[in-house]
Formats: structure tokens, C-alpha cells, sequence
């Protein structure tokens, strides 16, 4: 089982001037850790069930760069980006920019986001899902197009691209790492099986009937189930232990996944967030 710190909660014991240093230690403390993978949130504002709309929220892709140079080994990406916050080429061209600079670290988390109060209260177009679904895989196509040799155009229901000229390329090959995050059965996990590297699923009772219609998926488009990497996503709270966490990771890893990403609730020092997660990692491997 491999281990990542999701960063969903930037309201830290240190205040907000401070979060630069905060950040970049919490960063290094989870590598000299352990932690195989680091993550952020694709939001503008805090999320019900984290902490108030109004707390802490930092941009995802320039806090993705922030986080190149503040680590060495881990697995960079969002978990997950909003298809309708950036446009395609604009995204393929972020992420390969990090993934470049990074030394092939930074990979693309993405989904069709759900979060309608943030985007009327910013300003982001939120169409009705079936849209936000069909962009979703056009900009999907769209990113691996210009991941790929190709510079032809794009002609898409929503996007049109002329030349998807993309250079540098990225380091990783064929592509950056690719997850698909959701649980949806139609759409999303259908969508897993024919583009994606990994899926994301937040770990419930339900989630080992999602992985069997991801396995039915992959039969019905011709792919091999055991190429995509099953992931899964827990809370962990003040409340949490090593052993309480380690007993849910044991179920994760027991349904089929082989990587969970940890997330702290109304845990405001970072230091406590990583002892955990390192805890549980060694309490896992030792059985």
C-alpha cells in the first residue's frame, strides 16, 4: 500500500502570512516520511465538511509549482482538477510545464466538478452535468493529444483546437500520470477504463461493487483491469490513531486498491498529520 497526503485544509496553527514556510516544511516532513505522494485540492474556497467556505484556499496548479521546489521524490498532482475551470490546451500545457520542471513528478488529476455555489460566487461557467461530462472527456482527448507526437487539429463538440503543438514535451511517456477521480458508474468509471492511468474513489461499503463495474468497463473496451491503478480516499480526524487507520487501510487494501490518500479535518498542525499517516504506514507493513 502507498500512502499520499491529500491537502485539504490550509488553516494551520501558523496563520495565514505564515503558510509558505508551513507549507514547505509539511511538504519535506511527508517526504522524510515516507509519503509517496502529495496532493491539493483543484477549489477556490474551503469545502463543506472541511472547515467554513471562508477558510484558508490556495490555487492548485501554482501551489502544484510551489511544491516542485520544495520536494525531491514525491508524486505531485490535484486530487481533482475542475473541468471547467481551465481550458484544455491550457491545462495540458500547465501540467507538462510542472511535469518538465518537476523532472516527471507532476501528473493530472481530473473530474467534472460539482461545486456550484463556488462557481456562481466566482464567476466560472457551470453547465448542467451531462456538458460538464461530455468536456470532460474532449478535454481529456485534448490532453493526451498534445501529450502524444501529434499536432493535428482538435475538432471536439465544445473545443477546437487548429494545431495541438505542445513543447516541451512532457519527461514522463507516453504521458503524465492520468487519474480519473468520481464513482460514477456510467460516466466516470466508463471513462477510467478507456483513457485513465488510476481512478480515485472516496473508500465507502460501496466500493467494492464501484471496482467491479470499473472491471466490467474495462472488458467492454478491450483493456486489461490491472493497468489501472485503484486508489482511495479517507478523512482522518483529531480522534484518528495509527491503529484505527491502519484497520481501514487494511479494508482498503483487502477490496483491491494498492494507494490511499489520507486527509486531515480540523487538524491544524501539520506535523500531527504526518506522524499519523507514517504510523499507520508502518503499522500496515508490518501487518
Amino acid at each position: 500500500m502507498e500512502f499520499g497526503l491529500h491537502i485539504a485544509d490550509f488553516t494551520w496553527d501558523s496563520g495565514p502570512t505564515e503558510l509558505g514556510p508551513a507549507l514547505a516544511r509539511h511538504a519535506r516532513n511527508a517526504e522524510a516520511a515516507g509519503i509517496q505522494r502529495i496532493t491539493v485540492m483543484d477549489h477556490f474556497w474551503q469545502l463543506p465538511g472541511i472547515g467554513p467556505v471562508e477558510h484558508e484556499m490556495l490555487e492548485a496548479y501554482a501551489t502544484l509549482g510551489f511544491l516542485v521546489a520544495h520536494t525531491e521524490k514525491a508524486l505531485l498532482h490535484t486530487l481533482v482538477t475542475g473541468v471547467i475551470y481551465r481550458v484544455p490546451a491550457l491545462l495540458a500545457k500547465t501540467v507538462t510545464t510542472l511535469n518538465v520542471l518537476s523532472g516527471g513528478r507532476v501528473g493530472l488529476g481530473i473530474g467534472a466538478a460539482w461545486n456550484e455555489e463556488e462557481s456562481a460566487g466566482l464567476g466560472f461557467e457551470f453547465p448542467p452535468v451531462a456538458e460538464r461530462f461530455r468536456r470532460l472527456e474532449e478535454q481529456i482527448q485534448i490532453c493526451l493529444q498534445m501529450w502524444s507526437d501529434s499536432e493535428e487539429p482538435y475538432e471536439g463538440e465544445t473545443y477546437r483546437l487548429g494545431r495541438t503543438l505542445n513543447s516541451p514535451q512532457s519527461i514522463t511517456r507516453p504521458h503524465p500520470y492520468l487519474m480519473i477521480g468520481g464513482s460514477g458508474e456510467r460516466k466516470t468509471l466508463r471513462m477510467v477504463a478507456q483513457y485513465a492511468d488510476a481512478c480515485n474513489i472516496s473508500f465507502s461499503a460501496e466500493s467494492a461493487r464501484k471496482l467491479d463495474v470499473l472491471r466490467a468497463h474495462c472488458e467492454t473496451v478491450g483493456r486489461d483491469y490491472d493497468d489501472i491503478e485503484k486508489t482511495a480516499m479517507i478523512p482522518v480526524t483529531p480522534a484518528s490513531t495509527p491503529e484505527s487507520v491502519a484497520a481501514t487501510v487494511r479494508e482498503i487494501a483487502d477490496t483491491g486498491f494498492t494507494a490511499t490518500y489520507v486527509f486531515a479535518v480540523q487538524m491544524p498542525d501539520p506535523a500531527e498529520v504526518v506522524d499519523l499517516i507514517a504510523g499507520t504506514a508502518d503499522l500496515v507493513e508490518k501487518g
